[in-house]
């Protein structure tokens, strides 16, 4: 059965996302006191004496109309108000009772699951004694809780837990694989994750920077249960304008560090960006598997085939000339889930491992097609190869001396293993290392050695 869902509602700034960022121990949602800053659902799946739940933040309930997103953000709250089993109802001891907390408390009158009150920011007993005045919105119980210091925290779980439908959720379906959602703003990754999604789980807008934090979004997909993170539009640094800006791209570079797969949205009716030449190199950098998602084709139809794309792709991002493209257009779920089998293949492939002798033998053949160039009188030397890792595939070539070998040579090697290998479409890590005292015995014993410039160690078997 789907986990049951508790809801965090409450006026802007009384410190939802600190309350869920202390139930679930985890940063889950960037916490600032800039009002507004939570506009998507932020969930997390979280864990108490043996019950499962899903933990839901909202935007701040305000009643006002006209403000930037304003109906947007009420959707997605009432989205999470009518899906929860348990509501939780954030008021701020600090300010007291407001006229918009007895709004809010009208609100819920009409709603079916249970609400309990929990009054924040009751940081010392003094504070605490100041829940009380919250008994008046008609809710029970009215606990006095502290975000900041988690004081309360086993009390309001144990009202949650006792609140939770009577039967006992299991625990989540084990995630086959997290998938980060990334790429330029406006670049359409909140349209994508909702097709994945099946309903308006995201805001989508044309307003730039709607979405600020790495929003989880879990879908199944051929009884399969998967995590797709939506993350903020990446901009120029230089362009940042805030501490809220900063920590969007944090939290969306860490999506990139976390994730096993990684679709970088090409907005397809602009031209490639410097930002997003910039993400590419990121990607790179973390030698994660990743799809070049060209978005939005159905507006780029007419001005390129896919394979002319393709190559402009390969042209202004060289390095990701090995990754697979796939055009989408995520507003009529075209050729969306296409996307996620493409990158169970790329998962897949990051996680092969090969034997010593067939690693080997592919070395062989690129030294007999290329040798290594000499930059001094010393002939670099290959020894042996092993691969030492998976996620990514990461190869160790045993050689006389690192520094003899350029950049453009170890490409080169790369390139070839890569063509020959059960890993033709991910990154690998090539690492270069000199070998040991002992190395040399094992080699002079008849253990495999690959040579260089012509010279041929004796068959053996390979490893590190």
């Amino acid at each position: 059965m789907p986990l049951p869902k508790v809801a965090i509602v409450g006026r802007p700034n009384v410190g939802k996302s600190s309350l869920l960022n202390t139930l679930a121990r985890r940063r889950i949602s960037i916490v600032e006191p800039t009002a507004g800053v939570t506009r998507d659902r932020v969930s997390t799946v979280v864990e108490h004496e043996g019950r499962w739940f899903e933990l839901v933040d909202t935007g701040g309930m305000d009643f006002k109309t006209g403000t930037e997103l304003a109906a947007d953000v009420a959707r997605q709250i009432e989205f999470a108000i009518r899906e929860a089993s348990v509501i939780v109802f954030v008021t701020d001891v600090m300010d007291g009772r407001t006229a918009l907390d007895e709004e809010i408390a009208q609100r819920l009158r009409s709603v079916a699951a249970p609400v309990l009150v929990a009054a924040n920011k009751a940081d010392n007993d003094r504070l605490a004694m100041g829940a009380a005045e919250f008994h008046a919105l008609g809710y029970d119980p009215v606990l006095a809780v502290s975000a900041k210091h988690s004081r309360g925290r086993r009390e309001l779980l144990a009202a949650i837990l006792e609140r939770l439908p009577p039967e006992a959720a299991e625990a989540p379906a084990e995630v086959a694989m997290k998938i980060a959602v990334v790429g330029k703003r406006n670049a359409g990754k909140s349209t994508f994750i909702n097709s994945l999604a099946g309903s308006e789980r995201v805001i989508v807008s044309e307003i730039p920077g709607t979405t600020r934090d790495a929003v989880d979004i879990r879908f199944e997909k051929d009884g399969l249960t998967y995590i797709a993170i939506d993350t903020a539009g990446i901009r120029k640094r230089k362009s940042i304008a805030s501490d809220i800006e900063f920590y969007s791209l944090t939290r969306a570079m860490e999506s990139i560090r976390r994730a096993d797969v990684v679709l970088f949205l090409i907005d397809a009716p602009s031209p490639v960006s410097q930002v997003d030449k910039h993400l590419g190199a990121a990607i790179q950098k973390e030698t994660k598997p990743v799809v070049l998602v060209v978005s939005k084709w159905d507006l780029a139809k007419g001005k390129a085939t896919t394979g002319d794309f393709a190559d402009y792709l390969e042209e202004t991002l060289p390095g990701l000339s090995y990754v697979p493209v796939a055009c989408v257009a995520a507003k009529d779920s075209r050729n969306v889930l296409a996307t996620i089998d493409l990158a169970r293949v790329l998962f897949k492939q990051a996680r092969t491992r090969v034997t010593t002798s067939e690693l080997n033998r592919v070395v062989e053949r690129a030294i007999r097609l290329r040798h290594p160039p000499s930059p001094t009188a010393i002939l670099p030397k290959i020894y042996f190869a092993t691969q030492v890792a998976v996620c990514p595939p990461t190869i160790v070539l045993f050689v006389n001396n690192p520094d003899l070998f350029g950049e453009d040579y170890r490409r080169f090697i790369e390139g070839r293993l890569r063509e020959e290998l059960p890993f033709p479409e991910v990154p690998l890590r090539l690492i270069l290392r000199a070998h040991s005292e002992d190395e040399k015995k094992n080699l002079r014993k008849g253990r495999r050695v690959t040579g260089t410039q012509g010279h041929r160690g004796r068959p053996g078997r390979g490893g590190a």
